[in-house]
């Protein structure tokens, strides 16, 4: 199972030998630990769950589940897989060496939050004339005629926009430096600098 739970730290760009400049993301990639296996017996499917990152304090129910893997996780991820593997073992850790140069993985995490935006911003609206008397600059514009009455769900309108999960998939691994416990991906990831990304294989 290729998957790490980390955090972004950056981006920075490098030069290839034929003069091209590929823009990177760097990853703090710290030390994962398996907290529980999911099997079909007894969950109905195959899956694994990871965590991440010392907790200050954590609740009894949860520091209960946590006892077998000897860890307190501030992070915690699971990961359906197609089958459980010997190396898949509570309280087993994952690191950076997990990944190699050159594999294909997608990354997953919260995109930046932009607020409450209008049309253009969000949905890439034209804006009105504003010549000729035209006063619908920035408007959204007619959004239904008279049947039915009501506005059909999922109309294109303004709203809250970015801050959801978001998948990018078909990024390859740049490096793996497992002593700064770094992973560089080429391309960009979603989500703030600190925000957690959760790198996988490419399914």
């Amino acid at each position: 199972m290729k998957a790490l739970l980390t955090r972004k730290i950056g981006m920075t760009s490098a030069i290839s030998e034929d003069g091209t400049v590929a823009a990177i993301t760097l990853l703090s990639a710290s030390p994962n630990t398996i907290t529980q296996i999911k099997n079909t017996e007894t969950d109905g499917y195959t899956g694994v769950q990871i965590g991440a990152e010392p907790a200050k304090k954590l609740g009894k129910a949860l520091a209960g589940h946590f006892k077998q893997a000897k860890v307190q996780p501030k992070i915690v991820r699971e990961i359906r897989v197609d089958e459980l593997t010997e190396d898949l073992a509570v309280g087993n850790q994952l690191t950076a060496e997990v990944f190699s140069i050159g594999d294909s993985v997608q990354a997953t995490g919260i995109s930046k939050g932009k607020g409450w935006a209008g049309t253009i911003k969000r949905h890439n609206f034209h804006r009105g004339r504003k010549t000729h008397g035209g006063r619908s600059y920035r408007r959204p514009g007619s959004i239904g005629s008279m049947y039915p009455q009501h506005i059909f769900k999922g109309k294109k309108m303004a709203g809250q926009m970015g801050h959801e999960q978001v998948t990018v998939k078909n990024l390859k691994i740049a490096l793996v430096d497992p002593e700064q416990n770094v992973i560089g991906v080429f391309g960009a990831v979603p989500g703030p600098r600190k925000g957690v990304v959760l790198i996988r294989e490419n399914k």
